[in-house]
Formats: structure tokens, C-alpha cells, sequence
């Protein structure tokens, strides 16, 4: 069952990996570690409770794939500057893939750490009471659909809007003597 928005997903996996191949084009200079986000600490179980909520969001499908996306972004970065490597460099990308598989999991705890500082273990807590409850089933379910249809109308709504402007912008053009 899809709880996530596949939209959102890819969204924020493409701004990731996108930000993630910056050093790739910064000829061999090794980036600094990036600074973690100021995060206030938080309970274990408060850490536990977001863990919980984000598991029934199945939020982990916004960044299962980040790693592998990473590394095949990377290797595509590096085939641009050093072709002649092509077969080394593929070789290379199993290696790495081997030594970095399960990182993306640094993203759930990052996460659930974000989740514990913006919300009290109480909140937390009576989240994933919510989220267990008829309508939180419900909202899991249901919610992934709304925001899909909602991108869909907005993205018909904008065509159509798009037309009305473009019309707009010729008759004025034409009240000044030029056909567009």
C-alpha cells in the first residue's frame, strides 16, 4: 500500500541527489563533512515514537533509493571528466555501492531526531496513537491519493491559466499594433 506521495518522494530524492553531485563536479577537492542541522537533543523515546510515526507514513520510500541514486549519479559525473575510465569507473560503482549499502538509514535517524525536536514525546506519542486510530488509518491512506489529485488539478488548472494569459498578453500586444 502506497502511504507516500510518489511526487513529494522523488521531489525530495532529486533535490538530494542533485545536491549530493556538487563535489563530483569539483575536480578531486574532498568536501567537508556537511555541518548537521542544529537539532535539539531529544529523548530515546521521543527518537522511538518518530521512528514509529515515520514507519507508518512509509516514509522510508522517499529515500530508499538515495544511495544507489548517489553513486550512480557520481559515477555518471566522473564518466564525463575521465571517459577513457568507463570500465574501471562501472567496476568501481559495485565496490561502492557494496561498501555504502544501508547508509540511506542515516536518513531515518536524521529524520526521527527532526521529528523529536519539533515535537514534545507527548505529541509524539499521541500522534502515533492518532495515526493507529480509524480516521489515522484512513488519513494514511487516503492522504498520498489527495496530494497526487491535488498536483494533478493544479498542474491541469495551470495549463489552462497558462492559455487564458497567453491570450491576454496577445490582445495587448495587438492593442499596440503588434501581432504575437
Amino acid at each position: 500500500m502506497k502511504r507516500f506521495s510518489g511526487l513529494l518522494a522523488a521531489a525530495s530524492v532529486a533535490a538530494g541527489l542533485a545536491l549530493a553531485a556538487a563535489p563530483v563536479m569539483a575536480q578531486e577537492r574532498v568536501p567537508d563533512a556537511p555541518a548537521a542541522p542544529a537539532v535539539k537533543q531529544s529523548t530515546p523515546a521521543a527518537i522511538a515514537a518518530a521512528k514509529e510515526i515515520l514507519a507508518m507514513k512509509n516514509v522510508s520510500a522517499m529515500y530508499a533509493g538515495a544511495v544507489p541514486g548517489i553513486i550512480e549519479k557520481t559515477k555518471t559525473g566522473l564518466l564525463q571528466q575521465y571517459l577513457n575510465y568507463q570500465k574501471d569507473l562501472e567496476e568501481v560503482s559495485v565496490i561502492v555501492a557494496k561498501k555504502m549499502a544501508g547508509r540511506e538509514n542515516e536518513i531515518g535517524e536524521g529524520m526521527a531526531k527532526i521529528y523529536a525536536a519539533e515535537f514534545t514525546e507527548q505529541e509524539l506519542k499521541d500522534l502515533v496513537v492518532f495515526y493507529k486510530s480509524p480516521l489515522g488509518q484512513k488519513l494514511l491512506t487516503a492522504e498520498p491519493r489527495a496530494i497526487t489529485d491535488s498536483l494533478t488539478y493544479i498542474q491541469r488548472w495551470a495549463q489552462q491559466f497558462g492559455v487564458i494569459v497567453n491570450a491576454e498578453f496577445k490582445a495587448e500586444m495587438k492593442k499596440r499594433g503588434k501581432d504575437i
